[in-house]
């Protein structure tokens, strides 16, 4: 009687996991993004960008591109930056889907040299390269800042004075860091305290306010 009860609890917990689970993983499944707003389009590794995605861009001087929509409010957030004595510098900005495949197929051979399976390595590789068709920024509106005397992708990055302000203030120009350090079972990257993307100052300025990331919004409002 008592195993058969054990047997019972199991397969309940088991079901009430895997609903909790796909919940968590799946919420944000969206097999429409044209229902979006252009800025609001989500990619994520269960949400793949549109194969018939297009995107216009702008160019800096240095060479970075980005959605043209989105130049302006950009330009103005460095501009600002920098009158307040800081140095951001874009390092990273829109990607050809051929560019993701480079840098992917990069981070798996680096992976493949420190040891790890082929499974493996893919699996870590995704946890900080987007796999191709996943990246924001093959969408135009991502782009990566890091701090003129800082220019290292890693942690160190959020004790830099430019990276600093930024979280504090890129939400008024329609920016939020889209990959916080708590949220990378939602959103399915590692922590990178450089990666901001544009999602409008309405919704920048609700996810700042609320402290959710960019999947915890587009459930609320859809």
């Amino acid at each position: 009687m008592i195993s058969f009860l054990y047997l019972i609890l199991f397969f309940v917990f088991f079901i009430i996991s895997n609903i909790i689970l796909e919940r968590k993983f799946n919420r944000t499944n969206y097999t429409s993004q044209s229902a979006l707003d252009w800025q609001l389009i989500l990619a994520n590794p269960w949400n793949p960008i549109p194969k018939n995605f297009t995107v216009e861009t702008e160019s800096f001087n240095n060479g970075h591109s980005v959605d043209k929509r989105i130049f302006d409010d950009l330009e103005k957030m460095l501009d600002d930056a920098r009158k307040e004595g800081l140095s951001p510098i874009i390092c990273s900005s829109y990607r050809t889907p051929e560019k993701q495949k480079s840098l992917y197929k990069n981070k798996i051979s680096k992976y493949l040299s420190d040891g790890f399976s082929n499974q493996e390595a893919a699996i870590e590789a995704a946890k900080w390269v987007a796999v191709p068709g996943t990246s924001e920024h093959q969408t135009g509106l991502a782009v990566d800042i890091v701090a003129e005397s800082y220019q290292i992708l890693d942690k160190g990055q959020e004790n830099t004075s430019e990276q600093k302000w930024l979280m504090q203030n890129s939400y008024k120009y329609g920016f939020i860091l889209r990959y916080p350090e708590n949220k990378s079972d939602i959103t399915g990257i590692c922590y990178e305290p450089w990666h901001y993307r544009y999602v409008g100052k309405e919704a920048a300025k609700e996810i700042h306010k609320k402290g959710i990331c960019l999947e915890e919004y587009l459930e609320q409002i859809l």
